[in-house]
């Protein structure tokens, strides 16, 4: 399965060969491929799971935009974590169970900076669910790639 994504992921590199590194197109790919579909479940969940209903679940309640978000999380997470380590940061010197540790706490990060926005683009600015999740998602890309090329992923300098 690795071999067929990096195949596919690297088919595509040729004419961004000349703007950037590899690893970082890689992470382009596989970050935009998994942020895809993390808009997609989102949409899905938002729209035909909760119906744009409030998710009452006894002891809490949560708005319809939340459990949509929380819900595409609990799958795009996983996903994203063993892409980042088997695609993009191959030659990490991290052992691997600090690597989701460290992985875990940049996208716990991402979670309530994504949910603070999330909130405040909706139920104060008034936007549309989908497109305050698509800005809000754009947003923490830059702060991602940083801390987890810096971070959760280093490699060893030259």
């Amino acid at each position: 399965m690795r071999e067929t994504i990096l195949t596919l992921i690297d088919f595509f590199y040729t004419p961004f060969r000349r703007f950037m590194p590899l690893q970082t197109f890689r992470y382009a790919a596989c970050g935009g491929g998994n942020m895809a579909l993390d808009i997609f479940l989102f949409f899905i969940f938002y729209n035909f799971v909760f119906q744009k209903q409030v998710l009452q679940l006894g002891f809490i309640a949560f708005e319809p935009h939340t459990a949509a978000f929380l819900g595409a999380f609990c799958i795009t997470f996983p996903i994203g974590f063993l892409l980042s380590k088997y695609i993009v940061w191959t030659t990490s010197i991290v052992k691997s169970h600090v690597q989701l540790f460290r992985y875990f706490v940049i996208v716990i990060m991402n979670l309530f900076f994504n949910l603070f926005f999330i909130k405040l683009l909706v139920e104060y600015f008034h936007f549309y669910p989908t497109i305050a999740k698509i800005i809000t998602t754009t947003i923490s890309v830059l702060f991602s790639y940083l801390s987890h090329k810096h971070f959760t992923f280093k490699v060893e300098k030259e």
